[in-house]
């Protein structure tokens, strides 16, 4: 792997996983520049990472060669940050999601195709270690024809674009039907680290079916799972040859050959190893569904999905295949959008084929 250089915009609180993974992975990424409006913050961290920065477009676009601009800016910020790089000719990897509302990303899509711009977004969850072993092993084939998915991982958006990936869809139409539920829960960690005493709080869920012709998906949620130590995450991916649950999984070879096993995470450092302490990948009984591509480096698993999201930035730059199109991270946005409007109304909703749709089956296909 080339060095990948990149600059980014903004001081959104995801731009400081961007720094400490060019800081972990010196041979594999180098961020150039920044773009930060206060001159104050810009000088903090200028000493904390030695990160040039810069307080207007103008002088972030010309400070030198970068690759590609990552966008760490407010959703409303977002599609003007993008289309003045795209102006520029500087490719664009942009933070979830592209724009705020419907309205908004209609505009910012026709605008770019205009320019022609070569705008991706870091979509990272399906690249995070063992939901992307949870794809290879659907993608394979194990478990036949897949026709239901449940997933309960990630909000919004996020949790839409590991249940087109492992259901495959693309950007059919769905019904809508959804509902939310709030109960009691003592208050667990956050951004900021564990609670300092013990502290009673509305735990809101939705519950939200999508009904893509003769597959189902069933997304269930509440924001404590991301730092919660009582609340796990939860998948059921079914097909028509077997079942994948969680980390287990369950398929026929043939007929009447039943075969079980478990997505089992393969860490060094542990006991007597001594090899250091990181993520190798994950194996299905004696294969490999995932392998980490940035071993030895000590990454968190978010960290390693977006690590992998640059790479790939960098890949489809040279002529690869995208890294996560505009097009779907668009889709996944407007079905979230449509799974609150169906949660509100209280109403089964129907959604409809959107601008990007057309180009976006292109090149999926």
């Amino acid at each position: 792997m080339s060095l990948i250089e990149f600059g980014i915009v903004g001081r959104g609180w995801r731009a400081d996983f961007y720094l400490r993974i060019a800081k972990a992975l010196p041979q594999h990424f180098a961020v150039r520049a920044m773009l930060v409006r206060d001159e104050e913050r810009g000088k903090e961290i200028e000493d904390e990472w030695g990160v040039k920065t810069y307080r207007d477009m103008e002088s972030f676009a010309s400070s030198g060669p970068i690759q590609f601009a990552v966008v760490c800016v407010p959703w409303e910020a977002a599609p003007s940050c993008t289309l003045e790089l795209a102006e520029r000719g500087i490719p664009v990897l942009t933070e979830t999601p592209p724009a705020k509302d419907i309205a908004t990303m209609i505009d910012l899509y026709e605008s770019l195709k205009k320019l022609k711009g070569h705008v991706q977004v870091a979509e990272q969850y399906l690249y995070q270690p063992m939901h992307a072993a949870r794809i290879s092993l659907v993608r394979a084939g194990k478990l036949g024809d897949v026709s239901q998915v449940q997933v309960s991982a990630a909000h919004g958006y996020h949790g839409i674009s590991l249940i087109r990936k492992l259901l495959g869809i693309d950007f059919e139409n769905a019904v809508i039907r959804g509902q939310r539920f709030t109960s009691n829960l003592v208050k667990g960690p956050g951004r900021n680290g564990p609670p300092e005493s013990e502290v009673m709080a509305d735990s809101v869920q939705d519950i939200v079916t999508l009904s893509f012709g003769n597959k189902l998906a069933l997304f269930d949620f509440t924001g404590d799972q991301y730092f919660s130590w009582v609340r796990k995450n939860r998948f059921l991916v079914r097909g028509n040859r077997g079942e994948l649950t969680d980390e287990t999984y369950r398929y026929l070879r043939d007929f009447k050959t039943p075969i079980y096993g478990d997505l089992r995470r393969i860490d060094t450092g542990h006991n007597g190893n001594l090899e250091g302490y990181y993520h190798r990948g994950i194996t299905a009984n004696d294969e490999w569904v995932y392998e980490n591509p940035f071993v030895p480096s000590r990454l968190s698993d978010d960290e390693i999905a977006i690590a992998t999201s640059l790479s790939k930035m960098a890949d489809y730059l040279q002529g690869g295949p995208e890294c996560y199109g505009l097009e779907e991270a668009m889709q996944d946005h407007y079905l979230s959008i449509m799974m609150q409007a169906a949660i509100e109304s209280g109403e089964e909703l129907t959604t409809t084929t959107q601008p990007w749709a057309h180009d976006g089956a292109n090149a999926s296909s």
